[in-house]
C-alpha cells in the first residue's frame, strides 16, 4: 500500500483537518470534525442534508456549499456516519423550514438516518428522506440500486428548489424528479487499497474490466477482456436507455464520472463515443459534465449517467449556479 498518509486508523480525520484548513466557507459542530456543514445557514431555507463514507471525493461532502448542500455526515472509509452526527448537523442547519435528507441507497445509511430523523422528530423538526438509487446494473428493482455518480443529479435539482423558497416537500419533490429521470452505468478497471485494510479490496487480472463493479468493491455483472472507449460507451448506454427510454427529439444532461485514478484524457475520449451514439439516436445534449463526482479511492474506471430532461423547470433546476469549495457551476 502507498498512500500520503500518518495513521491508517486517522485517514478520515486527518483528511478533514486538512479541508477545514483550506476552506473557510465550511465548518464541524460539537467539536466533533465529523459533523461538516456550511458556516452560515440561510434563514427560512429548507436544509439539506446528506452523509457517506470517505474515499468517494467529492461525493458527499463536496457538494457542501452555495446551491446544493448545507450539511454531511462523514463516516470512515467506506462507512456509514454514526446517527449521532447527521442529528448534530442537522440541528446546526435547520432554519425553520424542515429538513431533507438526500443521500445513497446503502443499508448502514438508511439505517442511521432514520434513526437522526427520529431524534429530531423529538425535537418538533420536520424531515423527509430520499435514496439515490441510480445505478442500473446493481439490481432490477429501481428502489432496490445502489445510490452513485447520479445523486449529482438529485443534489442539483433539490438545492435549487431550496435556494429559491421551495417547501420542504417541494424540494423532496424536486429531488424525486431528479431520481426518477437519472440512471448509472459503472466499471472498473483496478481495485482500490482501503487505508485500514492495506490490500486490494478485490482482484482483477491484467487485461481484465468489471462492468457493473460497485463504488465500494461489489461484483458487477461481468468481467472480461478490456473494452474500447466506444464499446463502453454503446454497451452502457444500451443499458441505460433500455431500463429509461429517451427518444429522438428529447433531451439529456450527460455525466462522466472518473472513479478516482481514471485522466481526464480518458474521460473525454469516452464522452466522444457518448455524444456520438446518443447523436444516432437523435438525442438532444443540454449539457455535459465531465471529472470526477463520485469516487471509489484509486480505483481506474468511470460511469456514465443520463439525466432526461423533462421540463424547462428541471432544465433551470440543473443549470443554476452553485459554488462549493470542490464544485463551482456557473
Amino acid at each position: 500500500m502507498k498512500k500520503i498518509m500518518n495513521v491508517a486508523e486517522n485517514y478520515t480525520d486527518d483528511m478533514l483537518r486538512g479541508i477545514y484548513a483550506s476552506h473557510e466557507q465550511v465548518k464541524y459542530v460539537k467539536d466533533d470534525l465529523r459533523c461538516y456543514c456550511v458556516k452560515d445557514k440561510k434563514p427560512g431555507k429548507v436544509a439539506i442534508i446528506t452523509g457517506g463514507g470517505t474515499g468517494h471525493l467529492p461525493l458527499f461532502l463536496g457538494y457542501v456549499g452555495d446551491g446544493l448542500l448545507d450539511g454531511c455526515g462523514v463516516g470512515s472509509v467506506f462507512q456509514s456516519p454514526s446517527a449521532e452526527q447527521i442529528y448534530n448537523v442537522a440541528k446546526e442547519v435547520e432554519a425553520g423550514s424542515g429538513i431533507l435528507f438526500l443521500y445513497g441507497n446503502y443499508t448502514g445509511d438508511i439505517m442511521n438516518f432514520d434513526m437522526a430523523a427520529e431524534m429530531l422528530e423529538l425535537d418538533d423538526i420536520e424531515t423527509r428522506s430520499i435514496v439515490g438509487a441510480d445505478d442500473v446494473n446493481s439490481n432490477e428493482n429501481l428502489e432496490a440500486r445502489r445510490g452513485v455518480a447520479g445523486i449529482f443529479f438529485m443534489y442539483k435539482c433539490a438545492g435549487a428548489k431550496a435556494v429559491k423558497g421551495g417547501s420542504l416537500d417541494e424540494v423532496l419533490a424536486a429531488a424525486q424528479l431528479a431520481k426518477d429521470h437519472t440512471r448509472t452505468v459503472g466499471f472498473a478497471l483496478t481495485p482500490c487499497v482501503i487505508p485500514e485494510i492495506g490490500h486490494s479490496n478485490f482482484t482483477l487480472r491484467e487485461n481484465e474490466m468489471a462492468m457493473g463493479m460497485g463504488i465500494h468493491g461489489e461484483p458487477g455483472v461481468w468481467n472480461g477482456p478490456i473494452k474500447t472507449a466506444s464499446e463502453l460507451a454503446k454497451e452502457s448506454l444500451e443499458t441505460i436507455l433500455q431500463d429509461m427510454p429517451v427518444v429522438s427529439g428529447e433531451e439529456v444532461c450527460v455525466l462522466v464520472n472518473g472513479l478516482g485514478a481514471t485522466s481526464q484524457e480518458e474521460l473525454y475520449i469516452l464522452m466522444g463515443d457518448i455524444h456520438r451514439e446518443l447523436g444516432k439516436r437523435g438525442v438532444k445534449v443540454h449539457r455535459v459534465f465531465v471529472g470526477e463526482f463520485a469516487t471509489s479511492m484509486e480505483m481506474a474506471g468511470a460511469s456514465i449517467s443520463l439525466c432526461r430532461i423533462v421540463n424547462d423547470e428541471m432544465r433551470e433546476m440543473i443549470d443554476m449556479p452553485v459554488h462549493t469549495p470542490f464544485y463551482t457551476q456557473v
